[in-house]
C-alpha cells in the first residue's frame, strides 16, 4: 500500500530541519529524526514504500542541490539496510546538482557503523572507505578517519585502528583527541591497559590536549579495575586540566565505591551531585538503587528512588523489583506501596507488563490510588 503524500512532505520537512542543525564535524553524527519510521518499514520489508518516500525528495527543486539534504537520503537508505540504493544515491549527487564531499561519505559510513548486525554492513566500512574515495573522487577528512577507526573498534580490533593515526599525520590531516579517545576506549574494554597507556602518553607527547571524554575512558577503567582513591586521583587530574567532571565521571566513582563496599561514600557523592553542577541520570539511580538493595540497605535505596522520581528518572525494572520485594520482606509495606503508587502516578504509561506485577507484590489493586500511601507526582 502506497504511503500518502503527506508522509513525503513530513519527511522532507524533517530532513530540512535535520540538515540545518546537524553537524558534519562529529564522527558519530546524529541519525535522521524520521529513522524509526524508516526502520519500521524495513522490518516489515516494505522497501518499495521506503523508495516511494525517499526518491521524490531527490527531485525537490528547492533542496535537492543541498549535499547535507541528499546525504540524509543516503543515510536513510543505509539505515534501512538498502545499501545498493544508498550507494546509487551517493553516485547520483553531481547529476542532481550537488557537490559530493566527505559530508556524504561520512553520513553513509557512520550509519553503517551503527547498523543492525542482521544487515551485515558494519564489516563493509573499511572496504568502502578504501574504495569510494578513489572511485568517486572524495577526499576523506578527519571525521572519515575517526569513523574508520570506530569500525575497527566495534569489531573488537582496536589494534587495527592505531596505524590510522600515523596515516592521518602522513596525509597532513589534523589528529584530535576524538580518534585517540575512540581507540583508548576500545583498548581498555579489550583488556589491553598497557597499550592504552602508551597511546595516552603518545597523545600527550604530541601536544594533543585530552578532553573530558578521554579522561572518562580512563576513569571507567580505573573504576572497574582499581580502587576509589585511584579514581579520585584521576578526578583531580581532570580538574587540574581545567576540565569539569560530569555525571559520567561521578557515575564511575559511585560504582567504584559500591564495588568496594563503601556505600556511605557512594551515597555522599550522590547527595553532593547538585553542588558539583551535575544532575543524576537514569544510570546513576539504577546502579545505586541496585547496589544498596543488594547490600540490604532498602532505606537508602528508597531515598535514591524517591529522589530520582522527583527528577523524572525511572530506574529499571530489576532494581525497582529488588527494592519493592526488600521493603516488603523488611515489613515496610507502606514504603513499598509508596514506590508502586508513585510509579502509577508518575509513569502510568510505563506501568505495564512485568511492571504491572509489582502491584500484586504490595497488594495494591489495579484501580487503587492508595491516597496516603502513594507519592505525589
Amino acid at each position: 500500500m502506497a504511503l500518502p503524500l503527506a508522509s513525503r512532505r513530513q519527511i522532507s520537512s524533517l530532513l530540512l530541519h535535520y540538515c540545518r542543525f546537524s553537524s558534519s564535524s562529529a564522527a558519530g553524527a546524529p541519525r535522521p529524526p524520521f529513522e524509526p519510521e524508516i526502520r519500521r518499514l524495513a522490518r516489515l520489508r516494505r522497501f518499495s514504500d521506503i523508495e516511494s518516500l525517499l526518491e521524490p525528495l531527490k527531485k525537490d527543486r528547492e533542496n535537492a542541490s543541498s549535499e547535507p539534504f541528499l546525504a540524509s537520503v543516503v543515510a536513510s537508505y543505509a539505515s534501512a539496510g538498502m545499501l545498493d540504493q544508498a550507494l546509487r544515491t551517493l553516485d547520483e549527487l553531481p547529476r542532481l546538482g550537488s557537490p559530493r564531499t566527505a559530508i556524504s561519505l561520512n553520513r553513509l559510513l557512520s550509519v553503517l557503523n551503527h547498523s543492525p548486525r542482521r544487515f551485515g554492513h558494519r564489516r563493509l566500512v573499511p572496504e568502502l572507505f578504501a574504495d569510494l574515495p578513489r572511485k568517486l573522487s572524495i577526499a576523506p577528512d578527519a571525521v572519515s578517519y575517526c569513523i574508520l577507526a570506530k569500525s575497527h573498534c566495534l569489531a573488537g580490533e582496536a589494534k587495527k585502528a592505531v596505524p590510522i593515526i600515523k596515516e592521518m599525520e602522513e596525509k597532513k590531516i589534523e589528529v584530535t583527541a576524538v580518534i585517540y579517545t575512540t581507540i583508548l576506549d576500545s583498548l581498555y574494554k579489550e583488556g589491553k591497559p598497557q597499550e592504552a597507556e602508551r597511546l595516552w602518553k603518545e597523545m600527550s607527547t604530541k601536544g594533543i590536549q585530552p578532553d573530558l571524554p578521554a579522561y572518562n575512558v580512563r576513569v571507567m577503567y580505573r573504576a572497574s579495575h582499581g580502587k576509589p582513591n585511584e579514581v579520585l586521583e584521576l578526578i583531580g587530574e581532570i580538574k587540574a586540566a581545567r576540565l569539569k567532571p560530569d555525571i559520567i565521571t561521578y557515575n564511575y566513582l559511585i560504582a567504584c565505591y559500591c564495588s568496594h563496599g563503601r556505600f556511605e561514600d557512594a551515597k555522599k557523592v550522590y547527595r553532593e551531585l547538585g553542588e558539583k553542577g551535575c544532575v543524576p541520570n537514569s544510570l546513576t539511580c539504577r546502579s545505586l538503587v541496585l547496589a544498596l538493595c543488594k547490600n540490604g540497605d532498602f532505606g537508602g535505596g528508597l531515598d535514591v528512588f524517591m529522589h530520582s522520581m522527583k527528577h523524572g528518572k525511572l530506574p529499571d525494572l530489576g532494581s525497582v523489583k529488588l527494592l519493592v520485594e526488600g521493603l516488603v520482606k523488611a515489613s515496610k509495606l507502606r514504603d513499598a506501596k509508596r514506590v508502586v503508587g508513585g510509579l502509577k502516578k508518575k509513569f502510568p504509561e510505563d506501568l505495564v507488563g512485568e511492571w504491572k506485577k509489582l502491584e500484586k507484590v504490595v497488594g495494591l489493586s489495579a484501580d487503587e490510588e492508595g491516597s496516603d500511601n502513594t507519592m505525589t507526582a
